[in-house]
């Protein structure tokens, strides 16, 4: 835990550089998140923000920092200094704090206030899901976390997931999970011939006009899938994106290419929500996130992500479930994919403390938080 002695030193330090500049400035806040600690700063009327990004390298040099991150949000200077050691974000300690989670709700991990964030998936302003990030920003370890709290949350006769890993290794412990529709897909010829199926059942339920029981599909890897299946794999995709939600059909993709290239149609308008972790480029970031100017290119990686909607950007750090965890959960996850009772034996060896539970409440229609 930082002390606060210190971070009001770094408060200071950030001050003084910022005063050798001819900035007036003063600094407060410190708030401590799982990656990085953050400040907010006052200037001057008329201060440029250009003046005080430009000194980002000098003000990391003053807090012995290997970077930090400067910018303006809600109206306001935010300088991000991250953390020396980071603090993982466990899986099963953030379902200790919720005391109810919704059905057709994936856990995604916590928001800068500490506060467990989600996603519920039939909402429509969600439906589909995009998650892009290069290799090491946590985007496996994300699809893994919102896979098992889906599990958690749902019985299989509400919901069912299919799961297509092209690398063959990001979905494997994941193998004995009873909501799958069918053992887990890394050949391209099955991927395509599941799709194909999908689109079927979607045509089927719009003539029934039914929606139920929701499937999930989760790919890992985009690109592999989309560049060995072709335009036929892509036309699928893109049929299911825009038609799915009312059939109660949901797709959860991720990439490390979010280039135009890859799947620009595809992107484009059929993904409201976007997970983004850390990019290679300022144009990846665009790309990833729908917008522009979000800073994805200067994450921390290692499950430091961002969440946009409608315009809106939430930073949060992704829940990662370990082997262990995972071999906990789903050895307890019966063939019918109980819930309550699971849920009481994964988290009865540190019971929540009376009143300490968080009841979470929806935000903005789309995410939910505390």
């Amino acid at each position: 835990m930082v002390k606060q002695q210190v971070l009001e030193a770094q408060a200071s330090r950030i001050e003084q550089v910022l005063a050798s500049h001819k900035i007036a400035a003063r600094v407060w806040g410190g708030r401590v998140t799982p990656r990085y600690v953050q400040f907010h700063v006052t200037t001057a009327w008329g201060t440029r923000l250009s003046r005080v990004v430009s000194l980002s390298e000098e003000i990391a040099m003053a807090l012995g920092a290997r970077n930090c991150r400067i910018q303006r949000r809600n109206g306001a200077l935010e300088i991000e200094v991250p953390l020396e050691e980071v603090r993982g974000v466990s899986f099963l300690s953030i379902l200790k704090q919720v005391r109810h989670v919704p059905p057709y709700t994936a856990l995604l991990g916590v928001d800068e206030a500490n506060h467990p964030l989600f996603v519920r998936l039939p909402s429509p302003e969600v439906a589909h899901v995009l998650v892009a990030g290069t290799t090491g920003c946590g985007k496996t370890a994300l699809l893994r976390s919102m896979i098992l709290s889906l599990a958690l949350g749902n019985r299989r006769s509400a919901l069912q997931m299919v799961l297509i890993d092209p690398k063959q290794r990001g979905f494997a412990p994941l193998k004995d999970l009873p909501h799958l529709l069918r053992p887990i897909i890394c050949e391209t010829p099955e991927a395509l011939e599941t799709l194909q199926a999908l689109v079927r059942e979607m045509l089927r339920r719009d003539r029934e006009g039914r929606s139920e029981p929701r499937i999930a599909v989760f790919v890992d890897e985009l690109a592999d899938l989309a560049q060995e299946g072709g335009a036929s794999c892509t036309e699928l995709l893109t049929r299911l994106a825009q038609r799915g939600r009312e059939a109660g059909i949901h797709l959860v993709v991720g990439t490390q290419k979010p280039t135009s290239q890859i799947a620009g149609p595809l992107f484009k308008s059929n993904f409201p929500v976007r997970l983004v972790g850390r990019v290679a480029s300022p144009e990846d970031a665009r790309v990833a996130a729908g917008i522009g100017g979000t800073g994805a290119e200067r994450l921390l990686g290692r499950g430091d992500f961002l969440a946009v909607a409608s315009g809106e950007v939430i930073r949060f750090q992704s829940a990662y479930a370990d082997a262990g965890e995972t071999r906990f959960i789903l050895r307890h996850l019966g063939p019918g994919g109980r819930w309550e009772g699971v849920r009481a034996q994964c988290l009865q060896a540190e019971p929540v403390e009376e009143g300490k539970a968080i009841q979470p409440r929806q935000w903005a229609q789309r995410f939910l938080r505390r």
